[in-house]
């Protein structure tokens, strides 16, 4: 019977678990490493907004959801969707309508609650970015063949789906996620 390389994997870990450990090894623990990767991307992604828009990392992360998105989204939904604290995008969002790149618009549905969207000059620099921030992804790719990035999203999202994570806006839309 052949073997596949997750059942190598499989029996390798099982003997590493059956040997005695005397502390976790950091850089072998897939969350750390993740972690670590992730901040390493997202500073190196950074350098094209910070630097050259004076937006920090939060800034970004409401202005390239509200980006992608047709319609308004509450802050609500921009602190679930990447992950940040809500407190960090509320201060976001407050420096966002403060510079004009976002604005507040009534939700239809229940006028005492507020959606988020771009404003002109919002979608102008997200226009800008976005095309940087696509070519500065491919350079940190570049180390990888195309048939390896192919499988590096699938396994991203092999393990997406493990922790029941949505992976596209239309599924967050279609599921009226966050």
């Amino acid at each position: 019977m052949a073997r596949t390389s997750s059942d190598i994997a499989l029996k390798t870990r099982q003997a590493d678990e059956a040997s005695p450990k005397t502390r976790l090894d950091l850089f072998k623990f897939v969350p750390f490493r993740l972690n670590r990767l992730a901040a390493e991307v997202s500073a190196a992604l950074s350098v094209e907004y910070q630097e050259r828009h004076g937006l920090d990392i939060p800034a970004w992360r409401v202005i390239a959801t509200l980006g992608f998105r047709n319609d308004a989204c509450s802050a609500q939904y921009i602190s679930q969707c990447t992950r940040t604290h809500k407190s960090t995008i509320s201060r976001a969002v407050t420096t966002l309508l403060h510079e004009d790149l976002i604005e507040r618009v009534e939700n239809e549905a229940d006028r005492r609650e507020f959606r988020l969207q771009l404003t002109k000059k919002g979608r102008a620099l997200y226009e800008e970015l976005f095309p940087q921030l696509l070519r500065r992804e491919d350079e940190i790719l570049a180390c990888l063949t195309a048939p390896e990035r192919k499988q590096l999203s699938a396994l991203l999202g092999k393990i997406e789906e493990s922790l029941d994570l949505i992976q596209t806006s239309e599924e967050a839309d279609a599921k009226q996620a966050y």
